[in-house]
């Protein structure tokens, strides 16, 4: 499925998606304290693209979900396997990261639900499957715009002559994160912002619009309904986009996605106004409508075709991991002294469950790297949540050009910060399960996405 073909041939393309809201009751994943759903504002869904021309065939997969683990991503990409017979390079799984859906992956104050995980693969295979069923003449274009108004970052250094409590009560970090803004201490965000969207636009041979992929980097937007499931602004931009392409009510359905980019210091919340929201949804519905409206701007100056060559490659890159050692595990069980963790309701006693969960973690972790290209575009999907500076590092640094990267793709990771981040501290480098990579992770996940994108060439 992944041999080069020797002449171009026509694209095929189709999509679908599938529904996975849970049942009242499950978990949210994405709350700093554990609450259960008590209201359904908007269906979560996983949203296929299928892209096949005539030799590789390969899939883009979005789920409205928080976060998901390696673990569970095999598992679908085993059933889409037997089911279609395409490999996991051919099938790029990623999560939108809404705050808001039920919890299948366990993460920092939440675990997942058992009867929720176990059900999920199976609907993520069906939307490939279904997609790969939707199959027809089509034609693509891509391209890129701006929305720089909604993201900020979202890691501010302490401004000199200042001191910081963080949550764990440490006074010594020189970063803090905009939670509290505006705050006295604020100083300068730590890194860049990504303003990009990129557009991926899938039209059927005769013109209609057969399905769109953008992707921007916005951690997510969270003016939800408390103990609401919704799908964020992923599910109002989707909505949005088909209703400004004149594209509702089609057979087979048009599928607006949108993937999140490389957005682990990314917040919309400007520090210097705070993250207050007029009501619930407004926040959502403001966004959603800005990006919608840019990428209808791009989408009126492309040029759509019908021949492109398609390529998929994987590879694995290896890392250390950060653990506990013997003095920090006995303090760690000196604060958690037994107790269940409903029983820890402070920041350092949770930090400190974190150390035993870590002190158990393997010497070292193997994470997927993925590329796909179709015609000159190239695009790489990375696990866990990657801030912004390293993705507009790849976009720099790649053999192919335009590339977009996806986040939270294949495996969750936690924060893989750079380098560059680490000695500033605050909550994303913090040691648990929501950071616990060596410090030289990135270098090593750019230079083998070069190698990966290189091969595609």
């Amino acid at each position: 499925m992944n041999t080069i073909p020797s002449a171009i041939t026509a694209l095929r393309a189709g999509a679908a998606k599938t529904c996975i809201t849970p049942t009242l009751g499950t978990p949210i994943n994405g709350d700093l304290t554990p609450i259960a759903s008590r209201h359904i504002h908007d269906d979560l869904h996983v949203r296929a693209l299928a892209l096949d021309d005539g030799s590789t065939r390969m899939v883009f997969a979005v789920v409205d979900t928080c976060l998901l683990d390696r673990g569970l991503f095999d598992e679908a990409k085993k059933l889409v396997q037997q089911q279609t017979g395409l490999a996991p390079e051919q099938v790029m799984m990623s999560c939108t990261h809404t705050h808001s859906a039920g919890s299948a992956c366990s993460a920092h104050l939440s675990e997942a639900d058992p009867a929720y995980r176990s059900w999920l693969p199976g609907r993520i295979a069906d939307a490939v499957r279904c997609a790969a069923n939707n199959l027809a003449p089509a034609q693509v274009a891509w391209g890129n715009g701006s929305v720089p108004q909604h993201v900020f970052c979202r890691r501010l250094s302490i401004k000199s002559g200042m001191t910081y409590t963080n949550q764990l009560g440490v006074t010594t970090e020189r970063a803090k994160m905009n939670w509290d803004s505006p705050h006295p201490a604020d100083g300068q965000p730590t890194g860049p912002t990504d303003p990009e969207v990129f557009v991926l636009s899938i039209r059927h041979a005769d013109g209609r619009p057969l399905a769109l992929l953008a992707n921007y980097s916005l951690h997510y937007v969270g003016d939800v309904g408390t103990g609401h499931i919704s799908a964020d602004y992923f599910v109002a931009f989707a909505d949005r986009i088909q209703q400004l392409l004149g594209a509702d009510r089609l057979d087979p359905p048009f599928i607006g996605i949108l993937s999140n980019g490389t957005s682990g210091d990314i917040n919309n919340w400007d520090p210097k106004v705070g993250s207050n929201s007029p009501a619930p949804y407004t926040r959502i519905r403001e966004v959603a409508d800005d990006v919608a409206q840019e990428v209808l701007r791009v989408v009126h100056q492309m040029q759509h075709r019908r021949n492109v060559t398609l390529r998929a490659r994987q590879g694995e890159c290896i890392v250390a991991t950060r653990r506990p050692d013997a003095d920090e595990v006995r303090e760690a069980h000196a604060v958690v002294a037994g107790r269940p963790v409903n029983q820890l309701k402070t920041w350092p006693e949770n930090y400190a469950r974190e150390q035993l969960i870590l002190a158990d973690y393997p010497a070292e972790v193997s994470m997927p790297l993925q590329v796909f290209r179709i015609g000159e575009l190239a695009v790489a999907a990375w696990p866990g949540e990657i801030f912004a500076a390293s993705g507009l590092n790849l976009k720099k640094q790649t053999p192919l050009k335009p590339l977009f990267n996806i986040g939270l793709a294949n495996g969750w990771y936690g924060y893989i910060p750079p380098p560059e981040q680490f000695p500033l501290g605050a909550y994303e480098i913090w040691r648990m399960r929501t950071s616990f990579l060596e410090t030289n992770t990135i270098p090593k996940m750019t230079a083998s996405f070069v190698e990966l994108l290189k091969s595609l060439k």
